[in-house]
């Protein structure tokens, strides 16, 4: 059914229309295919008159230009195809770690803790090395390297996550090492993964991708636990990672 609003374009445009061109629009409201066809037939018009039915300030352009503002609205549209916040595994190697005391990571088993030792000749057995795994991320840190670390030989990898109030270091063990291949940032297994930024050569922090500024540190006194602290602690925060071909 047609519509009774029914527009003369000649007496919309009166003052710029050319004399002896009317337009009416029949249907309301106007479709997509019924302002193509409008366009269509514009341009068949455009190129079956002369130009001198078109004065010299209004041409057909305008005409068009004014049809498609008052009848198009246009929408536009971002598709955005963003990566999927997950920590990548690239690959893994194995790594001997001592602090800045040159002091050496040990294994406590009964305490289930890394303490860090000067060792004497002969000890160097009781040193843990450790299976270093790395990661990509879509939005990486400047200069630094999501890790995780295992210590070689076992299941057990470090992990920070709260204890209390504040971010504190653990071993644990991991039943299934396929669940270090992705992780999520906001899933549970992030606790696993660390920030390696590198100081110098071979020297490097660790600081806790769940807990920003928390870092893996050791003690000023020998034979203590290695844990978590913030850079304001007294406490040594870098070491010597040197990786084993």
């Amino acid at each position: 059914m047609e519509s009774k609003m029914a527009c003369n374009l000649t007496e919309m445009w009166s003052p710029k229309m050319p004399k002896g061109l009317d337009l009416e629009i029949s249907h309301h409201p106007m479709t997509m295919r019924r302002v193509v066809s409008l366009i269509i037939a514009m341009e068949r018009l455009k190129a079956g008159r002369s130009e001198s039915v078109l004065s010299t300030e209004f041409r057909d352009e305008n005409l068009l230009d004014i049809m498609l503002e008052n009848i198009v609205d246009e929408h536009v549209f971002e598709r955005t195809s963003a990566p999927p916040d997950q920590f990548s595994r690239t690959g893994e190697h194995q790594c001997t770690v001592t602090d800045s005391q040159k002091r050496s990571l040990v294994l406590v088993e009964n305490s289930m803790e890394l303490h860090a030792v000067m060792l004497q000749g002969g000890s160097n057995n009781r040193k843990v090395q450790l299976n270093m795994s790395t990661y990509v991320h879509p939005s990486p840190i400047a200069e630094a390297r999501p890790v995780a670390l295992g210590i070689k030989g076992t299941n057990l990898y470090l992990s920070c996550h709260k204890q209390g109030d504040e971010p504190t270091l653990h071993l644990e063990a991991v039943e299934d090492k396929n669940n270090l291949l992705a992780i999520t940032s906001e899933s549970d297994m992030a606790r696993f993964l660390f920030y390696k930024r590198d100081t110098g050569l071979n020297i490097s922090t660790l600081m806790s991708a769940r807990f920003p500024d928390w870092y893996i540190s050791t003690a000023e006194s020998d034979s203590k636990p290695v844990e978590m602290c913030l850079e304001s602690a007294r406490r040594y925060r870098t070491f010597n990672i040197q990786r084993q071909s």
